[in-house]
Order: structure tokens, then C-alpha cells, then sequence
């Protein structure tokens, strides 16, 4: 930043800040932590000579305030893949299941909405689809603020669940699916060339929640990406070109991850690793009857309090499979 040119670079200057930043706000954490151990081991001196029982209390509190921070900060160690930092955009999709899948969609984004809401990220529905009788047949949402991408990444695949259905009249158990999937929001820094006569673009009237005001006029869009046979939608907004500009977000979004995984050649492209959203391929099963119980099929975390995981409560099970995943690696 001292140098004279630093300015001159173009957008240069501006990266290299956003990257100073980063750097810095990684670095905050480890200092404060620092500075409360050498703290502690003052205290601890001062407990020793004098006994004193408020002051061994006083210790032991902030001793383990101490190690659910450092615990935080090691977590977020792992967060260190390319794109962990960004946002997140997540689709949900029903599969087998009818109208039972459909309303575990519904089920599956308000749980992530309560996670988002309980972890300080801000969530944005930028496209949604209603079922027949209930619940919904897919919903995209974004998931804003730093790291959502590197938490959310462990959402991605089946999920199954297992309960009395409210819809059967005889009262019998149902297995639903839907599949959940988690793409980076593509910084704006990162260039995707995207050519106009390889799109389709294509305005609807909403089917969302908004009112009548939202179904008056063609404004939802709908870009199709004829060499990749990508299709994304937005209808969240009332004017037609923001639900472009958001959906040309999305777009980005998928047509950089699916570059990252032909680049890696670790994994086959993106359309066509999605299973089958059935049997035999879940990530995670919430079963509700006839006990109550979630497992994650990847790391055999189990949790006995179904519905706290329904209602947002999924950082133990994030943090399982990321632990999980740095092992294997």
C-alpha cells in the first residue's frame, strides 16, 4: 500500500484490500485469545498463593469461555477451501415422495432459514415454486455472510424423511426426499464469460407469495444456458430487470462451479452427479416415527432431538461432517 503505483493498478488496489482485511479479521481472534491466555496464567498465579474461592471461580469461568473460543477458531481453520468464504445459494428440490416431498421442502427451508436467522447470516427466497396441495415443488434462496458457503457445503445431497403423514387419511408412515444443493456465489472479481446468443431468456407471472400486485405483470425471468442445459429463475422481485440481474447471479454461480469441477477432475460435471433424489443415496435421515432420532449416513452423527435440528439447530451436525472431511483429507 506504501508503494506509489499501488493506486494504479486497475481494481488491483481493491482486491488487495478486501484481501488485507480478510487477513486481518483471521488474525484478530488468535491475538485476543492470546492476550486472555497470558491473562489467565496471572490469574492462575494469583489463585495459587491466595486461594480465594471467588477468585477460582472467576478462573474456571473464563477458562472455558477460553476454550469454546479457541474451539471456534480452530473450526474455522477448516473453513479454508476456495470458495468456503462466499455466499451461498441453495436449491432445494422435491423428489420421491409427491406432496409428502413437496411439504419436506417446506420443512427443509425453514430449518435453514432458522439456521441462517440463529447465525447472523441474511437469507433472500430468489425463486419458488408452490406444490399442487402443499408445500413446495423446489426453492432457491441465498444464504449471505462470511463462510455461509464453507458451513453450507455440508447440506449438499439426499435428504430423507420418515413420519406419520398429515396427508394420509389412514394415519400411515411415509418416506420422503429431496435433495438440497449448495453452490459459491461467484465474487465479482472472477470473470465468467457468459455470451448473450447462448441464452434463452424467457418472462413468466410469478406463482410466489407477494400479493396480486406480483402476478399483474411479466416480471419473474427465467434464463436457460443452451450449451450447458442450465436453467435458473428469479421472481422475488417486482421489477423484471432486478429478477434478470439476480438471475444472471445464479447463472454465474453455477457455470463457475461447474468450471471448478472440470478443472479439479476429481468429480464428474455437475449435472451428472445428482442422484437419484431415493432410496440408497441419502446424506441424512430425520426419522420422526416411530422415535425420533437424525443420523448423518456420512459420519454416523446421531441426534436424539429431532425436532431442535428441524428448527435451525444443524451446527452439530455441520461441524461433524467438516471435522469428518478434514480427517479423511
Amino acid at each position: 500500500m506504501a508503494d506509489p503505483t499501488f493506486w494504479d493498478s486497475n481494481g488491483g488496489a481493491q482486491k488487495t484490500l478486501k484481501e488485507r482485511a480478510s487477513v486481518l479479521d483471521s488474525i484478530a481472534p488468535w491475538k485476543q485469545e492470546k492476550k486472555e491466555l497470558e491473562e489467565l496464567e496471572i490469574l492462575l498465579q494469583l489463585v495459587e498463593e491466595e486461594q480465594a474461592a471467588e477468585e477460582v471461580q472467576e478462573l474456571l469461568n473464563r477458562v472455558q469461555r477460553a476454550e469454546q473460543a479457541i474451539g471456534q477458531i480452530e473450526f474455522q481453520r477448516m473453513l479454508g477451501g476456495e470458495n468456503d468464504i462466499n455466499n451461498a445459494i441453495v436449491s432445494i428440490n422435491a423428489g420421491a415422495g409427491g406432496t409428502e416431498a413437496q411439504d419436506w421442502v417446506e420443512m427443509l427451508l425453514r430449518m435453514y432459514l432458522r439456521w441462517g436467522e440463529k447465525n447472523g447470516f441474511k437469507t433472500e427466497i430468489i425463486d419458488i415454486l408452490p406444490g399442487e396441495e402443499a408445500g413446495l415443488k423446489n426453492v432457491t434462496f441465498t444464504v449471505t455472510g462470511p463462510y455461509a458457503c464453507g458451513y453450507l457445503k455440508a447440506e449438499t445431497g439426499i435428504h430423507r424423511l420418515v413420519r406419520i403423514s398429515p396427508f394420509d387419511a389412514g394415519a400411515r408412515r411415509h418416506t420422503s426426499f429431496a435433495s438440497v444443493f449448495v453452490y459459491p456465489e461467484v465474487a465479482d472479481d472472477i470473470v465468467i464469460q457468459i455470451d448473450e446468443k447462448d441464452l434463452r431468456i424467457d418472462t413468466f407471472r410469478s406463482s410466489g407469495a407477494g400479493g396480486q400486485h406480483v402476478n399483474k405483470t411479466d416480471s419473474a425471468v427465467r434464463i436457460t444456458h443452451l450449451p450447458t442445459g442450465i436453467v435458473v429463475q428469479c421472481q422475488n422481485e417486482r421489477s423484471q430487470h432486478k429478477n434478470k440481474a439476480t438471475a444472471m447471479k445464479f447463472l454465474k454461480a453455477r457455470l463457475y462451479e461447474l468450471e471448478l469441477k472440470e478443472k479439479e477432475e476429481k468429480r464428474e460435471e455437475i449435472n451428472k452427479t445428482k442422484k437419484e433424489i431415493a432410496w440408497g443415496s441419502q446424506i441424512r435421515s430425520y426419522i420422526l416415527h416411530p422415535y425420533k432420532m437424525v443420523k448423518d449416513h456420512r459420519t454416523n452423527k446421531v441426534i436424539q432431538q429431532a425436532d431442535r435440528v428441524l428448527d435451525g439447530e444443524i451446527d452439530e451436525l455441520i461441524k461433524s461432517y467438516l471435522l469428518n472431511q478434514t480427517s479423511v483429507h
